[in-house]
């Protein structure tokens, strides 16, 4: 136990604490961050992966090694923007309709080279469903009254602010 007043009651449990949020929010965190974690998980294990390649052909293996480190980055950044959204910050939702936008992008761009088998379609699909419920009507009352256009935290049942 610490007898710091800044310690946060319940630990790492309260990084995930969805209390007070509408479903709509806690859906879509979930959505963002088990997709994120799957994201960085696929591009260390898909880097680890390319090492192999580098002695048969290292040039395409270079190529690999970037797209995935480029994946875990993603991934990393869609868990942080998670957890920041859950706070009640709009910059965080605001990045994950962008991360929404640039999964269709990837998903058109497979199709326009024909490459790929139909997964950044799905990527978007759900990333696309995780979005809509950050800009239903109960979820864009919950950002307005956190005050996130200024920068403030919602208020918890622990009364933080």
């Amino acid at each position: 136990m610490s007898n710091s007043s800044s310690a946060q009651p319940g630990g790492l449990a309260s990084l995930f604490s969805l209390t007070g949020r509408p479903a709509e929010i806690k859906v879509s965190f979930w959505i963002w961050f088990l997709g994120g974690i799957l994201g960085l998980l696929g591009g260390l294990l898909g880097m680890l992966a390319s090492l192999t390649l580098f002695a048969a052909a290292p040039g395409p293996a270079l190529g690999v090694l970037l797209l995935m480190l480029l994946a875990a980055a993603v991934g990393t950044a869609q868990i942080v923007f998670a957890l920041r959204m859950k706070d009640g910050r709009q910059w965080a939702r605001l990045a994950l309709t962008l991360l929404t936008a640039v999964t269709l992008l990837l998903a058109l761009a497979n199709l326009a080279m024909r490459v790929g088998q139909g997964g950044n379609w799905v990527a978007f699909l759900i990333s696309l469903a995780a979005t809509v419920l950050l800009w239903l009507p109960r979820p864009q009352a919950w950002f307005a009254a956190a005050g996130t256009g200024k920068g403030n935290r919602p208020r918890t049942a622990e009364g933080n602010s």
